[in-house]
């Protein structure tokens, strides 16, 4: 139970993204004149976000108290959860804090937005501590599809907060050491005020298999399938299971080729500060493939979730300029779609196999997240006063809730809650109390920010029913019609097909411009909003469709 007498004060709780989504995750924690901030990641768009490359928090409520804000702390190097930081430290300078592969991976890209010179980064060890304000955080050693990943312990005035990371209790890691179950159990018997648990999981029973148990599988495919390419697509930033794909080429005497701007960047990255042991002679360029037999390479590279400019997808496509899938390519899809992806995976699987190749999709992979029994072991060591549970859909966080329920928590002690919310929790209450803007700010090219909803409308109108530009030339003096009205139609219907609607359009337009100028409307403002409704309505009645009408009056003097 919670050591009351110790604590004073009422800390604030402030998800501003991550809560009923898969990605996004930034949280804030705020007591008096101290904010510190848990991770910043990005998401990706779904398909109604036309043209959209990122979708990053929006840091409305950071920007605004700027003067509290102490620094970043990141749990672990997944792009959910460090993908936004180039973008965000523009506006909201202030250190980063994380372990070793973490800030590798977040130097580099510090490093690819010139921002190495104007923010401060600092490396943390697992066990160590930092003081930020009236917060101290301690690093944790957890277990993830991801080294170096980090449970965190804030200390504050108000109490002891428990924050996973995105977690697995892995007890045979690749790389690194099994997750310090003591330290959770130690900081139990000292009083958690609340935990903040990763719930992806949460509705599968159960124990997560151990990263190893791949390693395993790939051994026997490779053992299976010695006269043949293989090609291994998984996530750019899973470097245990690339570090597994590559004890069993070295194994079976193979080459390896890494593909993938990501994939390269990670594996580089991890390579350098020694988290991924490659012998020397293994790796090579992908030039030097046509060197070597097939039965003597494996390609590993993005693109198990069917990104359309993935390196799998590409080559799966014909699109790839050095390697085509063959019809003696043995392909092995090395995760799971994550949720939204099916679609998208489905149709990579459906090329790949056009194309003659084996895919193997099932049985290479395992999750990075804790399922039931491990969140109900973090739940029994911690013992928490009030449970939060956190990363991911309502679905996932629901069923953590029922978890924490069934381990003897009070109902009313586990909080659900949205992306926005302000929850000032103490010794005996915890509620909202608030709500700060969130959701997302969208990233297009280098525009940040200036694409929002009235921008994307438009765009899915667009898609949907395509554009209608009425041109027409008006004497300045006069308001006399010089030329037009012509029609110029993109995305609508093939002209050519269509003459005789076209035609009809046309006169609809005429029969507008010739009605205001008998009136004398010289408000060119009036005269496009007129030929605007007239042929909206001349196309629904006739055809169904509602296409983006742009009027342009062009004037001569």
């Amino acid at each position: 139970m919670l050591l009351k007498k110790e604590y004073k004060g009422k800390v604030k709780i402030i998800p501003l993204g991550g809560l009923d989504q898969i990605g996004m995750n930034i949280t804030a924690f705020e007591y008096e004149d101290s904010i510190i901030v848990v991770d910043c990641g990005l998401s990706f768009p779904s398909d109604d976000m036309l043209g959209i490359d990122l979708v990053i928090p929006d840091v409305s409520y950071l920007k605004k108290n700027l003067h509290k804000v102490k620094g970043f702390v990141i749990t672990h190097g997944h792009e959910d959860h460090i993908g936004a930081l180039p973008y965000i430290l523009k506006e909201v300078n202030v250190p980063v804090y994380g372990t070793k592969l973490t800030m590798a991976l977040i130097e580099r890209k510090l490093k690819e937005h010139n921002l190495t010179k104007t923010t401060k980064v600092k490396v943390i060890k697992h066990g160590q501590s930092i003081n930020l304000g009236c917060f101290r955080i301690e690093f944790i050693r957890m277990n993830h599809s991801i080294a170096d990943a980090a449970a965190l312990a804030i200390f504050c005035p108000a109490g002891i907060l428990i924050h996973t990371g995105d977690f697995k209790i892995d007890y045979s890691p690749v790389f690194g050491d099994t997750a310090d179950l003591q330290r959770f159990g130690e900081l139990g018997k000292k009083g958690v005020l609340a935990l903040l648990c990763d719930s992806t999981n949460a509705i599968r029973p159960g124990f997560t298999m151990s990263e190893k148990t791949v390693g395993r599988t790939f051994d026997n495919i490779f053992m299976e399938h010695k006269n043949q390419r293989i090609l291994v697509a998984t996530f750019a930033s899973n470097v245990d299971r690339v570090q597994q794909v590559i004890n069993s080429a070295c194994k079976y005497d193979r080459k390896v080729v890494i593909e993938g701007r990501s994939m390269v960047n990670v594996i580089g990255t991890a390579s350098e500060i020694g988290y991924i042991h490659i012998p020397e002679g293994t790796l090579i360029d992908i030039e030097q493939l046509k060197n070597y037999p097939d039965d003597k390479t494996v390609i590993i590279t993005t693109g198990s979730q069917g990104e359309s400019m993935a390196a799998l997808s590409r080559m799966a496509s014909s699109l790839h300029k050095k390697v085509s899938i063959k019809d003696t390519d043995v392909v092995i899809l090395s995760s799971t779609p994550i949720p939204g992806n099916e679609k998208a995976v489905s149709k990579i699987i459906n090329e790949l196999t056009m194309k003659g190749a084996e895919v193997i999709f099932q049985e290479t992979h395992v999750s990075g997240h804790a399922c039931q029994e491990e969140i109900k072991l973090i739940y029994a060591l911690v013992h928490p006063e009030f449970a939060i549970p956190i990363h991911g859909e309502y679905l996932h966080r629901i069923a953590q809730a029922k978890l924490a329920q069934d381990m003897g928590m009070d109902k009313e002690h586990i909080i659900i809650l949205d992306s926005g919310n302000v929850l000032e929790i103490g010794e005996a209450e915890a509620k909202v109390v608030d709500t700060v803007p969130s959701g997302g700010i969208l990233v297009d090219g280098l525009g940040v920010g200036d694409v929002g909803n009235i921008v994307l409308r438009d765009r899915q109108n667009l898609a949907q029913d395509g554009i209608i530009i009425v041109v027409l030339t008006l004497e300045k003096r006069s308001n006399e019609l010089l030329a037009g009205p012509d029609i110029v139609s993109r995305g609508f219907v093939y002209v050519r097909e269509s003459e005789d609607l076209m035609g009809e359009a046309k006169k609809v337009v005429n029969s507008v411009v010739q009605d205001c100028l008998f009136r004398h409307i010289s408000d060119w403002g009036k005269i496009k909003n007129n030929i605007r409704d007239s042929l909206s309505d001349f196309l629904w009645k006739k055809i169904k469709r509602n296409p983006m009408i742009l009027p342009i009056i062009m004037e001569v003097s």
